[in-house]
């Protein structure tokens, strides 16, 4: 018997939706029923009476598409939406919000190709292609115009009247767990996703006649960057995905810092992130508002740190190599470091954070003026954490060499995301001895900083990018070092015996803005001396009797959009 001749089985609209109702509930959010199961603890029965009117809430949205040559591809989009998030959620226990859609929106292909598994493509055979085959090859029967609105109305009619009264029959339980736990319907298979998507759609149009506003127009630098005798080179490392915890310097067993320990940096083992996702916390991190002042809107809306250095004469200059500058570098000097081709050190679209290093070498023997260089790392991005380091630190083994994290045992990954770090202390290191290097013509320093953490297995969750309201210290808790040459140190005015004593001090992202500011000695109204990590160990003739000077309280920093900095 060929296949063409096998009787497609028929099926009512009703039934069907009814099916896929339950497919969905039950087969792609496994994720989500793992929590609301921890959330709703001994309540079994309020659990179960949440499943059934969440069931009753999702056949009453599918029964109104149940209409002829709309029900399957919309059947097939949700179970393809469901099915991509739930192994995502499943796997790396990640929630699928407007964040996580703007960092997707916004990856690169190598980037994106590290999350392009075998085992996605297994589940997306098991869990989407199968089912959206069936839904396609099955006969739908549908009735006419009037009395299909009719039945379909009474169906939703009553799903709807029963979803409430489950829900009113449980309403305090609900409330209580739905509120204390904001993140359980953002897990929710396929609403999540597609509200998530919907939002961030709704920012990007608000956003598509944006004007940016200008920022600290008044800055100009100091007298005393003027009477160095030699340009001031301030280089940032904007880290990528370090957590604290894994840094020596900070207290972990291993030893993953010994060159910078060797240096004897200022390390600051107290510091926080502005957000879990490199699309929030980049930006945040060069601009004039603090987290908890913080919005997408208002930083694109506004010039950030580069913006207000330039407008203060100091030579801005952003090398990526990563994902881009989130729009901070769009108004100044930007080169990728990724386009280099034929260089022993990139393969398929990514290079090993030593590409910086050569050419600032180069730009150290050429400076001639005041000059601020961003360096964006690629860091210790997963899943592949294999492969942001070179063999020769690879130290701890065995270590995890796929990024499917699911084949390797926590230790493996581990070891990987270890030598990562090993590799990231020899980079900034290697920066530290380059300013050394060029300290008769530079007076050089360094200040790093990293976006943000990363969970590695802990509470079942790996990567990053969890709503910070339930993001876990992994995520949140970044390492923060300073270097300063001698030369630098002595022209202005630092003084590192002072820091060391300072360093046990909380930071956060909210301190780069107005520390790099102090750095090269800019003088505007949007700086904040209390928000400068600095300010407390420079020489007060630094930041005294410098003419027109004015140093700000954060109270006192209105809203660059209003016009009335």
């Amino acid at each position: 018997m060929t296949l063409s001749k096998v009787r497609r089985p028929e099926i009512g609209s009703v039934a069907l939706s009814a099916i896929a109702a339950a497919y969905l509930l039950l087969a792609t959010n496994n994720s989500f029923w793992i929590h609301a199961g921890n959330y709703f603890g001994a309540s079994k029965l309020s659990l179960l009476v949440f499943g059934a009117a969440l069931y009753l809430a999702l056949f009453s949205i599918l029964i109104p598409m149940s209409i002829k040559y709309l029900m399957k591809p919309a059947l097939i989009f949700f179970i393809l939406v469901s099915a991509s998030a739930s192994y995502f959620a499943d796997v790396f226990g990640v929630i699928i919000d407007r964040d996580m859609i703007g960092s997707a929106v916004v990856t690169t292909p190598a980037e994106a190709s590290h999350l392009l598994t075998g085992s996605l493509a297994q589940h997306l055979v098991v869990y989407a292609l199968f089912p959206s085959l069936i839904v396609a090859w099955v006969k739908v029967r549908h009735r006419r115009f009037l009395p299909k609105f009719t039945v379909n109305f009474l169906f939703v009619t009553v799903a709807l009247f029963a979803a409430g009264g489950l829900i009113y029959s449980n309403f305090a339980t609900f409330a209580y767990v739905l509120r204390e736990h904001t993140d359980l319907m953002k897990r929710f298979n396929p609403t999540g996703p597609l509200v998530a998507a919907a939002r961030y759609g709704l920012s990007t149009y608000r956003e598509r006649n944006l004007v940016v506003q200008p920022l600290g127009t008044d800055a100009h630098q100091g007298d005393r960057i003027a009477q160095v005798g030699k340009p001031v080179v301030v280089v940032v490392v904007a880290g990528e995905t370090a957590r604290a915890m894994n840094f020596s310097l900070d207290g972990y067993g291993r030893e993953t810092n010994p060159e910078l320990k060797a240096l004897g940096v200022v390390n600051y083992a107290k510091t926080t992130s502005c957000g879990t996702a490199t699309s929030v916390s980049l930006p945040c991190m060069f601009s004039v508002y603090p987290r908890n002042e913080y919005s997408d809107w208002k930083a694109r809306s506004t010039e950030n740190l580069v913006n207000v250095l330039t407008h203060a004469g100091v030579s801005v200059s952003w090398w990526d190599n990563n994902t881009g500058s989130k729009g901070i570098a769009d108004l100044i000097s930007f080169a990728s470091m990724t386009n280099q081709k034929n260089s022993p050190l990139c393969s398929k679209g990514e290079c090993l954070d030593e590409i910086f290093l050569g050419e600032l070498d180069r730009k150290l023997g050429a400076t001639t003026g005041n000059s601020v260089i961003v360096l964006h790392q690629l860091g210790s991005h997963g899943p592949s954490y294999y492969r942001r380091y070179p063999e020769a630190f690879r130290r701890f083994t065995p270590d995890c060499r796929t990024p499917e994290l699911m084949r390797c045992t926590t230790a493996e990954i581990v070891n990987a995301y270890d030598n990562t770090i090993l590799y990231t202390d020899h980079i900034l290191a290697s920066v530290a001895k380059l300013l050394e290097k060029h300290q008769d013509h530079v007076a050089g320093a360094m200040i790093y900083m990293s976006d943000h953490g990363e969970s590695l297995g802990e509470n079942g969750i790996y990567l990053h990018g969890a709503p910070y309201a339930i993001a876990p210290k992994e995520q949140t808790q970044v390492p923060f070092i300073a270097w300063f040459s001698k030369p630098y140190r002595a022209a202005m005015g630092i003084d590192t015996d002072c820091l060391a004593k300072e360093s046990d001090q909380p930071r956060s992202h909210d301190n780069l803005f107005h520390t790099v500011l102090g750095m090269m000695d800019v003088e505007t109204r949007v700086y904040n001396r209390s928000l400068d990590a600095f300010s407390a160990c420079r020489r007060p003739e630094t930041r005294k009797g410098a003419p027109g000077f004015h140093a700000v309280d954060s109270q006192t920093i209105a809203d660059p959009a209003s016009g009335v900095l």
